[in-house]
């Protein structure tokens, strides 16, 4: 409803994990540029680790985005699944058939399928979304994809992510396996106070905000103070900011705003 009145073309601070509006903090960039180091460079296992709402899925949406056509890639969004259920999500986001196949023959379809990409010059990601609520089962049955490979690299490079839970249980002496895999790690931090600033003004700026809507300096790092550096935190104080913003009448985003919605907001904000 503040869209015209700014002048945006969609709103800046949806929680979506849309890519583009992805702000490559420090943290966020060296995750970033980890990701696809680990991908391109075939090195198997990568974790990325971040707590609630840090930005985990937009950034792997965003090194989705990145890959070359050469990687082919799937995205499992849904941890509670089985072993079997895995590989068969793996299998239907590549397009292939999974119907009437028992373990065994699941592992053997995507076999065919990495060694068939292999051969044709391609590289295969799969990222593993909220991986800190996978069952032991199916942490062990990911340790399993694990040997699919040849003499020279990895058939399938595997990216598991999760809130630092999935650090905790990786650390565990009945998962040691599984993290002696792991090649490639990174973790995501909150933002710091100046970072929130940029990351605020970022987003309106990508969303079509001219220079004379922003949050000024004050207004930003009330923000940060409300929010801890959190990016989900801060997306929806700005955004009841933005609104409190078109009540009054204002283009430019001052602490009144962001103390309305942070009062909006008590109580959501933990």
């Amino acid at each position: 409803m503040y869209l015209e009145h700014y002048g945006l073309r969609e709103s800046p601070f949806n929680i979506t994990p849309d890519p583009k509006f992805l702000f490559l903090a420090g943290p966020h960039r060296v995750a970033f540029d980890h990701l696809l180091y680990g991908i391109r460079e075939r090195k198997g296992f990568i974790e990325l680790i971040g707590e609630v709402g840090c930005g985990k899925t937009t950034l792997c949406r965003a090194v989705l985005a990145e890959l070359p056509d050469t990687v082919k890639t799937a995205f499992i969004l849904n941890p509670a699944l089985s072993g079997n259920q895995l590989i068969r999500a793996i299998l239907k986001d590549f397009g292939l058939p999974t119907v009437g196949k028992d373990r065994l023959d699941l592992i053997e379809r995507l076999n065919e399928f990495l060694l068939e990409q292999a051969a044709a010059g391609f590289n295969v990601a799969v990222f593993i979304d909220e991986a800190q609520n996978l069952l032991p089962e199916v942490m062990e049955q990911i340790r399993l994809l694990s040997n699919l490979e040849t003499d020279q690299h990895k058939l399938m490079q595997l990216v598991i992510a999760g809130q630092p839970e999935l650090k905790k249980r990786l650390a565990g002496h009945e998962l040691r396996q599984l993290r002696q895999r792991i090649t490639v790690r990174c973790e995501l931090t909150a933002l710091t106070a100046d970072e929130t600033v940029i990351y605020l003004n970022h987003r309106l700026q990508v969303a079509g905000a001219g220079p004379d809507v922003f949050f000024d300096d004050a207004a930003a790092r009330l923000v940060y103070k409300h929010s801890g550096g959190i990016p989900r935190l801060i997306n929806n104080l700005a955004d009841r900011a933005l609104l409190a913003g078109y009540v009054a009448q204002k283009r430019k985003l001052t602490r009144a705003e962001v103390k309305i919605a942070a009062a909006d907001l008590k109580g959501d904000m933990r």
